[in-house]
């Protein structure tokens, strides 16, 4: 490489990493990289044969892309797992790939300033901000990368044919499908690099004077004939196009990624293909309203503005092929863009976007190809200097440098993309959910509450948030809510694994453990890898008396994933509950050195301690666990019986007002409340506290009991008796309510003593 184009791969780069070097202090989002790397135990472990068959043979995010799985590994292998590294290396990707791009138009033509424009144009242009900056759309730039790879190799095998640099392009190619199956039509591309800039339609014909004469391969009449040749040259190609189609479409479908027809139908997918494409043109020559997600709109596309759009790609087709023999490069780049979009156009829909950003990420080559060989040739027929073409040039760069960096910066974290989203349209459905998801991550249930039900007015079946509805109420405590939303997402899809095992979760909390088993089994059906899920259901056997499996599902759990905090916590549950405390004790500090910030491990260390009588110790992890959780209603309880039973009662007076304050059916934390008021000689307000006890808990006897004893001391022996006779029919074997129950009754056979 000469120094010029050596001095031309070093801005291209410098320029690239500007734009995008912020990315190292970006976080994950939460759309999909929990999917991709930070809740994908598979991908946090790393390389291991399991992972590695894993990744050939999962279907895993409803696509088959076993390299892309693979690059995620190696990252958290190598680089570790906050979400810094993994954005550098998108960014490496892109500047490969632009320098990629550079060298094969350099190759296939010679222009280098024109070909610099076209990679610079790849670069910095806003419209490919979501392939870089979003850590999931590693398959994007990884596909990129292959896909560069195999046209730059096939064109070294046209130059100079052999059977080991034909191999080569087919197996760059195979690569490049096992990291995205975008890749299918790259053999369609392959024609048209034929057509130009290869020219493999040129032939010889016969002159005066019985001379041969080289007739250019730009006229169609001479190329489309050398198209069977040309097809038949790229076989493999299409034959790997053809398997990888058949394999995504069937994941696709599995993977309930496919949208039915009945729920967009065909004529409404045509008119936004056909909008589609025009939006993108008008984005790439305007990069304003970005945004990560675009809905359907909500009133159909108008007829005339379809047929518009449909007229403007007709006639633009047209003047591509008319003028193709004299300017090459129109029908290349123009049908480079119209033919690698059609698999994500949305004639066969794949999720609940209009269009996306990302999808631009190789079709815009073509565009770009285009102008960077239109514009210099329109500004050569008028004579403009190179100095004034340069500085037009850089200007455009300039602009498109600062234009990304700001799109970059709206990348920062969830709250900051779908924030941005929603000034760009306040309709997003798709960001009032995710926002709910920020917001419920922080703690902040109401919050979430609003945007969810947002995002549900403006999609009324709209199936993740009604679940996540159902999900932040139950996290409220509201199980009646959560119950009732649950069921109406169950009426949408009955077969959601998330659903299932949230449904699980609730019936688990009202003690129907039974029931939590079944809803976890059909989960764990549909998404066996779903660790914390075999948690779940190791915790409800555990209660079901099916200790055994319980533990073997613990274990299980861990041999795969020894960093699964909660499968250490439920194990130690598990012992707990059987006595066990040191082997507790050991699990749930195993649990600790994992996640020092673990407030449930402290909250059951506590317990742990305090069974074993180190009060002390109890009292320090249920302090550090509200410190951490100051919402949890149970680890307040606990922090409080630790305290009464040192005799600190008027702190653990607060903690149960504190207990019932957080969660208003405690029933033991008005239990206790009521002993302690009664220890402190507050009788009347300690009656109040086992009459709501025994109000929420019907078969209360101790309550029952207390209650009648505070009664007799407040004078009111007829009512004492009828409770302590209450608690006696819930359990006829109280023998310390029946001595009481006995004393009370012969006070009334004497006079009491006036003070």
């Amino acid at each position: 490489m000469k120094r010029r184009e050596l001095w031309i791969c070093v801005v291209l780069a410098a320029l690239t990493i500007a734009a995008y070097a912020q990315v190292y202090r970006h976080d994950f989002i939460s759309f999909d990289d929990g999917d991709y790397v930070y809740d994908n135990w598979r991908v946090l472990t790393g390389f291991t044969p399991e992972n590695i068959l894993w990744a050939f043979t999962t279907g895993h995010a409803a696509n088959w892309h076993p390299l892309t799985w693979l690059s995620h590994m190696l990252d958290c292998q190598i680089l570790g797992r906050e979400p810094g590294p993994h954005h550098l290396v998108n960014v490496l990707f892109h500047v490969l790939n632009t320098l990629l791009l550079f060298e094969l138009f350099r190759f296939l033509t010679g222009k280098i300033w024109r070909s610099a424009f076209v990679a610079a144009l790849f670069a910095l242009h806003p419209l490919h901000v979501e392939s870089v900056a979003w850590i999931s759309e590693r398959k994007d730039v990884l596909s990129t990368f292959f896909w560069l790879l195999t046209m730059l190799a096939y064109a070294r095998y046209v130059k100079l044919p052999s059977t080991p640099r034909y191999l080569l392009a087919v197996g760059f190619f195979a690569l490049g499908l096992m990291s995205k199956p975008m890749l299918v039509t790259l053999p369609f591309v392959l024609l048209l690099m034929d057509y130009w800039p290869l020219n493999r339609g040129q032939v010889l014909t016969a002159s005066g004077a019985g001379k041969a004469r080289l007739q250019r391969g730009h006229a169609l009449k001479t190329f489309v004939p050398q198209l069977p040749r040309l097809a038949r040259e790229k076989l493999p190609f299409f034959l790997l196009a053809a398997a990888s189609s058949a394999v995504t479409f069937y994941v696709q479908r599995a993977g309930g990624a496919v949208v039915h027809v009945s729920d967009v139908p065909p004529a409404f997918r045509i008119a936004n293909a056909l909008n589609s494409y025009i939006s993108y043109l008008v984005k790439t020559v305007w990069p304003a309203d970005l945004s990560v997600y675009y809905p359907f709109p909500a009133v159909p596309y108008a007829f005339r503005e379809t047929a518009a759009a449909a007229i403007l790609l007709v006639a633009a087709s047209v003047l591509a092929v008319r003028h193709g023999s004299r300017f090459p490069y129109l029908p290349f780049g123009w049908f480079w863009y119209v033919g690698t979009l059609i698999p994500v156009i949305g004639l066969v829909q794949v999720g609940g976007q209009a269009m996306a950003d990302r999808y631009t990420y190789v079709p815009l080559i073509g565009i770009f190809a285009l102008l960077a060989w239109a514009i210099p040739d329109m500004l050569e027929r008028r004579k403009i200097p190179g100095v004034s073409k340069a500085g037009m040039g850089a200007l455009v760069i300039g602009s498109l440098t600062i234009t990304t960096w700001f799109q970059v910066r709206n990348w920062k974290d969830s709250d900051s993309l779908f924030q941005h989203a929603l000034k760009v349209d306040g309709t997003n459905f798709m960001a009032h959910q995710i926002l709910g998801i920020v917001e419920g991550n922080r703690g902040r249930h109401k919050q979430a509450l609003s945007y969810y039900t947002e995002a549900l007015r403006l999609r009324p079946r709209f199936f993740e948030a009604t679940v996540n509805l159902g999900f932040t109420y139950y996290e409220l405590g509201n199980s009646e809510r959560a119950y009732e939303y649950y069921s109406k997402a169950l009426e949408i899809r009955s077969d959601h694994p998330i659903l299932l095992k949230n449904m699980g979760l609730l019936l688990y909390r009202e003690g129907k453990y039974g029931e939590a088993v079944e809803f976890y089994n059909r989960s764990l059906h549909l998404l066996p890898d779903d660790l914390l899920l075999r948690v779940y259901w190791g915790n409800a056997a555990a209660k079901l008396g099916r200790e055994r499996e319980a533990i073997a599902a613990y274990e299980d759990v861990l041999r795969k994933y020894p960093e699964q905090q909660e499968a250490y916590l439920g194990l130690g549950a598990l012992f707990l509950r059987q006595g066990k405390i040191q082997p507790a004790i050991a699990n749930f500090e195993k649990a600790l050195e994992i996640n020092k910030e673990y407030a449930e491990a402290h909250t059951n260390l506590g317990t742990a301690y305090f069974q074993l009588g180190r009060v002390d110790t109890a009292i320090t992890h249920y302090k550090e666990s509200i410190q951490l959780e100051p919402d949890d209603a149970e680890t307040r309880y606990n922090y409080a019986v630790a305290l009464y039973s040192q005799g600190a009662r008027d702190k653990a007076v607060e903690q149960y007002r504190e207990t019932i304050r957080l969660d208003p059916k405690y029933t033991d934390a008005y239990y206790n409340l009521g002993i302690a008021l009664a220890d402190a000689g507050e009788l009347q307000e300690a009656v109040s506290m086992y009459a709501k006890a025994v109000d929420l808990k019907k078969d209360y006897a101790e309550a029952y009991h207390n209650l009648g004893i505070a009664l007799f001391n407040l004078g009111y022996t007829p009512k004492a008796l009828e409770a302590i006779a209450k608690a006696l029919e819930i359990r006829p074997d109280y023998r310390e309510a029946r001595t009481n129950f006995g004393l009370i009754e012969s006070t009334l056979s004497r006079p009491r003593k006036k003070n």
